[in-house]
C-alpha cells in the first residue's frame, strides 16, 4: 500500500489529542515494604531452639577436640541410602 499526500488536507488528527500531564504533587513514589506475620514474630521471639542448638554444637566441638566423638558408620550408611533411594 502506498500512502501519498494527494488529495489529503494538511490536517493532523493527533495534534488535537490532549496529553495527560501529571503535576509534581500527583507523582507518587513506590517503596518496598516488608510485612512479617505474627507466626514468624513468635518464632523469632522463642530463642529456646537456638540456645539448645548452641549447647549441642558446643558439646560436639568439645567431643571432637578431645577425641571422644564416635561416628556410627551404620547410621551414616542407612541415611545415605534413604537419601539416594527417595
Amino acid at each position: 500500500m502506498k500512502i501519498t499526500s494527494f488529495n489529503v488536507n494538511s490536517v493532523n488528527p493527533y495534534n488535537k489529542q490532549q496529553r495527560n500531564v501529571k503535576t509534581a504533587e500527583e507523582k507518587t513514589t513506590f517503596t518496598d515494604k516488608i510485612e512479617i506475620s505474627t507466626t514468624a514474630k513468635e518464632m523469632s521471639a522463642s530463642s529456646t531452639y537456638s540456645a539448645e542448638r548452641a549447647q549441642r554444637i558446643q558439646k560436639l566441638k568439645e567431643e571432637i577436640q578431645s577425641g571422644e566423638y564416635q561416628v556410627d558408620a551404620r547410621k551414616v550408611a542407612e541415611d545415605l541410602l534413604k537419601y539416594y533411594r527417595y
